[in-house]
């Protein structure tokens, strides 16, 4: 793979350089991710703050999740698109929200993980050879 991997929001407005691999893909099948995004899982790569470079201008919303821990989102305020959630209390590390994206070798952004499945929707089936956590890991 080679880096920087560049992204945008629908509108392109808010950009970013990913300087290196995830730490880890998850699919999250929770409710509030199945909201997010408008289909049965979103998909998060869990990437140090420090290897991550965002441009444009991003408004944030704060939620307290399930584990009690406060879950604040960045989202581009002209498109909406959600870019990134993050722990306020551990701003060291960010949950970049992926969208399908065209690059010559996707599998960097391949979900190694499946959380939340307790929610998960009865008709999808989970692929075999990923890890599986009835909530968070």
């Amino acid at each position: 793979m080679k880096f920087p991997i560049e992204g945008s929001c629908q509108c392109g407005q808010v950009t970013y350089k990913l300087y290196e691999s995830p730490k880890m893909v998850a699919a999250c099948h929770c409710t509030e991710c199945q909201k997010l995004a408008t289909g049965p899982f979103s998909v998060t790569a869990v990437i140090p703050a420090s290897a991550i470079e965002f441009t444009g201008e991003m408004s944030e919303w704060t939620r307290i999740a399930d584990s009690g821990n406060r879950n604040s989102a960045k989202f581009c305020p002209r498109c909406g698109n959600r870019i990134y959630h993050y722990n306020p209390d551990d701003p060291a590390t960010v949950k970049l929200k992926l969208k399908p994206v065209r690059l010559d070798d996707d599998t960097i952004f391949k979900p190694t993980a499946h959380i939340w499945v307790c929610e998960k929707l009865s008709w999808l089936e989970l692929p075999q050879g990923v890890k599986i956590f009835d909530t968070q890991p």
